[in-house]
């Protein structure tokens, strides 16, 4: 059992683990947002509270364009008693228009004339009045374009502008309405997978009128108690809306900065541990890769960049002090943003005190050493690296963190990479989220961040039944604020920047590494595992790495390399 709680523990910050732990819903516990005002929806079914409250907040005026039509419905005569269709106003020419015509040039200039005034465009009124009578030769109907032929004194004609018709604005409004109607019902009734797709189409064409009317539909569908495809949709819904209103970052900053107590978080992200094989998964891949390139030596270094609360480690320890011949000597280097603390509810201290213990538990010396400081800005120096030690760089759901070209021009995370090679380690252990949401454009973004994120909703549906708190806490609290970051940020405000594993090998095969096999035992063991859970999980090997996944969608890949 303590196994367990300890395992628990270690998920926090791997990608998966930070989010707000304030009320959203009367349902919800009230830990969720606490106080803030910040208007970000007002439907309450809103898994977000509507009001936020933060000195970095700035509540962004709307700014919607309206959407009008481009069509000129007024092109053609809605009358198909144009005095031009009947011949009799041909005879009201007079007859010195064309007995002046006493030269060629005349001739020439006088149907010119003719020809201007029988093929003048449809959106003017061409009327040929008497002026000597001083009123048109054909009176005007309601309701009807009037076109009459007229000559003035010397025999020109005259082209006056049509007036248009009162029913003509209402003409265009219904049009507008009817190819307003035939938009929205091209979306299947029922459909909200295809409803959010609209949504966020309408956003990325910056169609702000069809998105806002989109979204109030989306809002009625979506509830946090509901299927998973609902209970994704209100998160996905808030995204939409905090990307319109430009507050994506501010969300996401104060979900990070108002951590749940964290007695709280730690029960969400073990009930996760729990319910799910995704961390165990990670883990276990890790410890297996790492146990067998380290089995010979006396002494070994691991360099984790996502210490969370160390006790990821309990498994290999525990192999390692039962080598037959002696336990080797074990320095762990832990790598923790300042932020990571809420999870633990204290510093890098409360995981030395807790390897300590499970060092004399299992009677193995372990050596610990804390380096507070995002993965970006770790140097050789700060790692204390020693010769005679096997070298073992475990990056646990945290390397698509680090920026890449598309974000800053220095690369920083293939220079992560290319510091670590740099280190000569025995092996480097990988593992990632199998998502390709880092350069995509937004739409592409989104429908791949809702199938990512729908299975994984559909696995947690399958174990944790939809009227239990806890289940609503371990998807607000453990998934909610990744969904906000890759929805709603963009560039450097973007943190969650997901790579396919294809793309990760690229990476790490430039930085000089390569690819180190994971053992047949590990892969025997983790198959073991995925027993206990669904049959909907799937595990398959491609290009060296595992990959665990929901039915026919791959979720976390794991890699091992020197």
């Amino acid at each position: 059992m303590e196994s367990h709680q300890l395992f628990g523990y270690s998920v926090t910050g791997a990608g998966l683990s930070y989010s707000s732990s304030y009320q959203i819903s009367p349902s919800i516990p009230n830990r969720f947002f606490g106080s803030f005002k910040f208007d970000i929806g007002n439907s309450p079914s809103s898994p977000f509270s509507n009001h936020f409250d933060c000195d970095t907040i700035t509540t962004l005026s709307d700014s919607r364009e309206q959407y009008s039509t481009t069509d000129n419905l007024s092109g053609a005569s809605p009358s198909c008693n144009s005095s031009l269709e009947s011949g009799n106003h041909f005879h009201q020419l007079s007859p010195t228009l064309l007995q002046d015509a006493n030269s060629s040039q005349n001739v020439k200039y006088t149907l010119l004339q003719l020809e201007t005034a029988l093929m003048a465009p449809d959106d003017e009124d061409i009327t040929m009045s008497d002026t000597s009578l001083g009123e048109s030769s054909r009176p005007q109907t309601s309701g009807q374009t009037t076109r009459a032929w007229s000559q003035d004194h010397h025999g020109s004609c005259v082209i006056q502008p049509r007036q248009r018709q009162s029913d003509e604005g209402a003409l265009i409004e219904e049009h507008q309405k009817q190819m307003e109607e035939a938009k929205f019902q091209s979306i299947p009734p029922g459909n909200l997978k295809q409803l959010l797709i609209a949504c966020a189409k309408a956003l990325a064409e910056n169609n702000i009128n069809d998105f806002d009317k989109l979204i109030g539909k989306a809002r009625i569908a979506v509830s946090i108690g509901g299927e998973p495809i609902q209970r994704l949709g209100a998160y996905l819904v808030e995204g939409l809306v905090a990307r319109k209103e430009l507050s994506g970052n501010n969300i996401y900053r104060a979900l990070r900065c108002r951590e749940p107590e964290s007695n709280d978080l730690l029960s969400y992200m073990r009930i996760l541990y729990e319910i799910c094989p995704y961390l165990k998964f990670g883990y276990m891949a890790a410890n297996g890769a790492i146990a067998e390139a380290c089995k010979n030596d006396e002494r070994i270094h691991i360099i984790d960049f996502q210490i969370a609360q160390g006790t990821q480690w309990i498994t290999l320890l525990q192999a390692l002090a039962a080598k037959p011949d002696g336990a080797p000597h074990v320095r762990i280097t832990g790598i923790d943003d300042p932020v990571n603390k809420h999870a633990r509810g204290d510093g890098l201290e409360a995981v030395h005190r807790r390897l300590a213990a499970i060092s004399e538990k299992f009677n193995i010396p372990i050596e610990f050493h804390g380096v507070p400081v995002f993965a970006p800005d770790v140097t050789p120096d700060m790692l204390d690296i020693r010769p005679g030690e096997a070298l073992a760089v475990n990056f646990p759901l945290q390397l698509h963190h680090t920026p890449d070209e598309s974000v800053d021009v220095s690369n920083p995370r293939d220079g992560l990479l290319r510091m670590v090679k740099s280190l000569n380690p025995k092996v480097v252990t990988l593992v990632e989220q199998e998502s390709n949401t880092n350069t995509t454009p937004f739409l592409t973004r989104f429908i791949e961040t809702l199938d990512y994120y729908l299975a994984m909703f559909e696995s947690i549906d399958v174990t944790l039944p939809r009227d239990q708190k806890e289940r609503i806490g371990v998807e607000q609290h453990c998934l909610a604020k990744d969904i906000v970051n890759v929805i709603a940020c963009e560039g450097k405000e973007r943190v969650e920047r997901h790579e396919l594993f294809g793309k990760w090998k690229s990476r790490l095969i430039m930085a000089g590494f390569r690819q180190y096999p994971l053992s047949s035992y590990v892969n025997s063991v983790i198959r073991s595992l995925l027993r206990c859970y669904s049959e909907h999980y799937t595990l398959v090997e491609k290009d060296g790495a595992m990959l665990l996944g929901w039915k026919n969608r791959n979720l976390i890949s794991a890699s091992a390399w020197n």
